[in-house]
């Protein structure tokens, strides 16, 4: 009898073990997943600058465009929540293809051999940033399901396992025009 209970007993601690490794395990895809996302958001933001200047000397007029771009380039890079952080994205990418549509009325922007590196690069990274927001957003799926079913969530409520936030575009963007198609 004391062996069946000493047996239970430690399939009962292999399962916690093997379950919370479980958890970090998709605790450390999120957070890969993010950095992967935090990479072209960064390579986005680091573009923009760029982009910003070169349609500046073509196309001074549009000036509220250009500083609202930069005020949403600085409010990404201070933002750390993957749900507001998707907001702002989505705002800074409808200004991005705005500013990217700006070719059509400027000739001599259209011609310009920065404009046009710049909005190739551009096109790139988001390109880039699409597929890794999918795989970070799959990542949080993953973890937050495992939090959520039973038997696991014993072990991850014990152990601290919190749900990770989606990056999500809020209602007004979801059907946003692509940044890919205007170039």
């Amino acid at each position: 009898m004391e062996w069946i209970i000493g047996l239970a007993l430690a399939a009962l601690l292999a399962w916690a073990i093997w379950t919370y490794n479980r958890l970090v395990m998709r605790r450390n895809r999120v957070a890969t997943a993010w950095s992967d996302v935090d990479v072209q958001l960064t390579r986005r933001h680091d573009l923009v600058p760029n982009l910003v200047k070169v349609v500046r000397a073509y196309a001074g007029h549009e000036k509220d465009t250009l500083e609202e771009v930069t005020r949403l380039r600085s409010e990404a890079v201070s933002t750390d929540s993957p749900a507001r952080l998707g907001q702002i994205e989505n705002d800074l990418e409808q200004l991005l293809s705005r500013l990217l549509v700006l070719k059509e009325n400027y000739p001599d922007l259209k011609a310009s051999d920065n404009f046009i590196q710049l909005s190739e690069q551009l096109v790139e990274v988001e390109d880039h940033l699409q597929y890794a927001r999918r795989y970070y957003n799959g990542a949080v799926r993953d973890l937050n399901t495992q939090i959520a079913q039973f038997p696991d969530l014993i072990i991850a409520r014990a152990m601290g396992f919190k749900e990770a936030e989606f990056y999500r575009a809020d209602a007004g963007h979801r059907a946003s025009v692509s940044v890919g198609a205007l170039s």
